[in-house]
């Protein structure tokens, strides 16, 4: 079964597009709900008030919301492109907002969409795109010797140790995709003779590397 893929914002960014004198400016950022989405497009309503339009689009997993604004554009040439951004690549729990200072010289509806995919694409590629996959994250517990052989068999197979607290043993955090969990749970038992066993604690969201 193919692994279950997120991909969204590592943060938030900006960009920029002008063509005739018009000014878009582009703003890109990680949400999770819709209220956050919500609060960013007013944030930059009020900070750039001046503005004409301030075109949004957000896509959210909590609750599979989806939503754009053209904000007085003609019907589909802003909200949709910039929307657009975001679905073509996947791109989930984010929201954009592409505010324009209009130059005086119509642009069209080819000009228009161009204007507001570009300025959308520079602010989500400011913000970077991250695509997670489900991790398992499992504890180990071995004596101080064995530690040593652990942490160096997670450095050379990319398995990542989270934590390590030491008391009269060592209990070690490891993470790793869910796609290398079986082995790792085949290299613990040949590499220390059943003396170890991993516990599994829970799934999170990691890197897909």
């Amino acid at each position: 079964m193919a692994e279950k893929l997120y991909t969204t914002l590592s943060g938030s960014g900006e960009g920029m597009y002008s063509e005739k004198k018009s000014d878009f400016l582009g703003f890109a950022k990680h949400v999770t709900n819709e209220a956050e989405a919500i609060a960013f497009i007013a944030s930059l309503r009020k900070q750039y008030s001046d503005a004409r339009h301030h075109v949004y689009a957000y896509l959210l997993t909590e609750g599979n919301a989806t939503r754009y604004s053209d904000d007085g554009e003609p019907q589909g040439t802003a909200g949709p492109p910039v929307l657009d951004v975001l679905a073509k690549r996947g791109i989930v729990d984010a929201v954009v907002v592409v505010i324009r200072y209009f130059g005086g010289t119509l642009l069209g509806t080819g000009g228009l969409v161009r204007a507001y995919t570009e300025a959308a694409k520079s602010a989500v590629e400011d913000a970077g795109v991250v695509t997670l996959v489900p991790y398992a994250v499992y504890s180990v517990k071995t004596d101080y010797a064995d530690y040593q052989k652990l942490a160096s068999e997670c450095r050379k197979n990319g398995i990542t140790v989270e934590d390590a607290v030491f008391t009269d043993r060592v209990v070690t955090v490891c993470s790793m995709p869910q796609s290398k969990q079986q082995e790792f749970l085949l290299r613990m038992q040949d590499l220390f003779n059943g003396r170890v066993n991993p516990e599994y604690i829970q799934e999170k969201m990691g890197e897909n590397k």
